[in-house]
């Protein structure tokens, strides 16, 4: 019988999660339910030894609720990229599984050694109930087709809006491409970030797709305005829809305002990450500190007065959950849902023009900055409160 057939245990806030197996049988009626997430990058946000590699936010979002699964007893494994850590160690109650070294093998023939056979042993020795993925790519073809050989289940996670777009997928090959959209509609439940990702993932693949939202770590502090040295700071990763040439024009736009601008390279935009360091060492306003480690990044949103996000496209930020969770509003082109409009949370804006004269108004005008600090804490306080952003992914874990 498929495990999605199997009666469920009610969900409560702090259980240990059970699930009637037959794998189980001889030992116990029930056994905690077992959940592998598979992010071959998540290993530097889970330990810190490894954080000098740079991350997204998926992979922060993958150890959040891996973590929030294994402080409520579920049984809860990894698949991780071989960074050279051993197999099946254990970091915060969770097992890590190694996969593959991230660019290893042979061009071409790497897709099937090491990464599906590196992938496919890994799935094996994690024998889990559940596979979680997110990310368009081919991982979802192989976890699919692993889960249907073993009975076992997958939820995959829309990460970015264009993964609901056949035609504007972030993958660069077809053969890729072509296996993302046969493992997703192999997946037994997807998720997505907003209405807008739902809506399209309908359109484009015939699919439905349930709202789930994002965790987040708390602040340590949240300093009053006085004490937020840094007037506009900027994070992400370095690669062309994120535009960071636009907040180096926003810099040059306010020179009176200090900046602070973190972000690490990608694989194959080097070069994008060298012309931005060289302007930005130009400007005097603006501090360009490079990769950040994630376990050292949320300090600095505690610092900033404003957030700013310069992206063409994203799925649904994590840094403006970070920044909205220590009071810090957002000055942004792109706002999934309109939310950050619609709360007050800073401000969406239509072009570089529009983001300078909201980026200085919130910056120096101190009742608008309390305002909207306010509306941040308060958003973040009613709708991102772990049991609430948890019960989506957990009904998608145990088939509801």
């Amino acid at each position: 019988m498929p495990l999605s057939a199997l009666p469920l245990l009610p969900w409560r806030a702090e259980p240990v999660a059970t699930v009637s197996s037959p794998a189980a049988r001889g030992r116990s009626p029930t056994r905690p339910l077992r959940v592998c997430f598979v992010g071959l990058e998540n290993l530097p946000v889970l330990s810190r030894a490894y954080s000098r590699h740079g991350v997204g936010g998926e992979q922060v979002q993958h150890t959040l609720l891996a973590r929030a699964l294994a402080r409520r007893g579920y049984e809860v494994s990894m698949v991780v990229g071989d960074y050279g850590q051993a197999d099946a160690a254990r970091v915060d109650g969770i097992t890590l599984h190694k996969a593959h070294r991230l660019r290893g093998g042979v061009p071409v023939l790497r897709i099937f050694h090491p990464r599906l056979t590196g992938l496919w042993s890994a799935l094996r020795r994690a024998d889990a109930d559940v596979y979680y993925l997110s990310c368009a790519g081919q991982q979802i073809a192989i976890a699919a087709a692993f889960a249907r050989l073993h009975r076992r289940r997958v939820v995959f996670r829309i990460a970015h809006d264009r993964d609901c777009e056949p035609d504007a997928l972030l993958v660069p090959h077809r053969h890729d491409r072509w296996m993302y959209g046969w493992g997703l509609r192999r997946a037994d439940v997807v998720l997505a970030q907003s209405r807008q990702q739902a809506m399209r993932l309908k359109a484009n693949y015939g699919l439905d797709g349930r709202i789930a939202g994002m965790l987040v770590d708390p602040p340590v502090q949240v300093p009053a305005l006085e004490a937020r040295e840094v007037d506009v700071l900027w994070v992400n990763n370095l690669r062309p829809f994120k535009r960071p040439d636009l907040a180096l024009d926003l810099a040059r736009a306010l020179p009176q305002l200090r900046f602070e601008m973190i972000g690490g390279t990608q694989p194959g935009h080097e070069a994008l990450y060298t012309q931005i360091e060289a302007a930005a060492q130009a400007l005097p306003n603006l501090r360009f500190l490079g990769l950040v480690p994630y376990h050292d990044v949320n300090a600095h949103y505690e610092r900033a007065r404003v957030f700013v996000n310069t992206s063409d496209s994203e799925g649904f930020p994590n840094s403006y959950l970070q920044a909205w969770r220590r009071g810090t509003p957002s000055v942004a082109f792109f706002d999934p849902d309109a939310v950050i409009s619609r709360h007050g949370l800073g401000a969406a804006v239509a072009g570089l023009d529009a983001m300078v004269a909201e980026v200085r108004r919130l910056a120096t005008q101190r009742d608008d900055w309390l305002a909207a600090h306010r509306r941040c804490i308060d958003f973040m306080d009613v709708r991102y409160g772990d049991d609430l952003v948890l019960q989506p992914y957990l009904e998608a874990l145990h088939g509801r």
